[in-house]
């Protein structure tokens, strides 16, 4: 049974409808939904980054937890969310042993083979590296 769902989350419509398919799962099952949106920083040294973060990561936070209000209303009691900067395969994969979680559930959009080239997928990739299940919402 799944008790402990992980959502990669960008706010994308995929990623809105993987949050709703855990949340759904959670309700069925007892469980809770840990709600991860994964900011990557691309440019800029480690100053930049520390910038960033103590600017923007606690409103970023705020506006994740509204957004998530506006899909599911009524299930602030049985989500958690976190705001983390990184790359989001490695962020969502170390997400599973620090929280016990037992099943990851990720949006996936298709892309031109160029596109997947360049930019890879996050969604192949923890497909190929998870040890717990992995549910793909298109």
């Amino acid at each position: 049974m799944v008790r402990h769902s992980l959502v990669g989350y960008d706010g994308s419509d995929v990623s809105r409808r993987a949050f709703q398919f855990a949340i759904d799962l959670a309700r069925c099952s007892g469980g809770r939904v840990r709600v991860v949106s994964v900011l990557q920083v691309t440019e800029g040294g480690t100053d930049v980054s520390a910038l960033m973060i103590a600017d923007s990561g606690t409103r970023r936070a705020q506006e994740l937890l509204q957004e998530l209000a506006a899909v599911v209303p009524d299930a602030a009691d049985m989500v958690d969310v976190e705001l983390i900067y990184g790359s989001p395969g490695d962020v969502l994969l170390s997400q599973v042993e620090q929280h016990g979680i037992d099943h990851i559930v990720i949006g996936h959009t298709e892309r031109g083979a160029l596109a997947r080239w360049l930019l890879g997928s996050v969604s192949g990739n923890v497909l190929a590296r998870a040890h717990v299940p992995v549910t793909v919402v298109r």
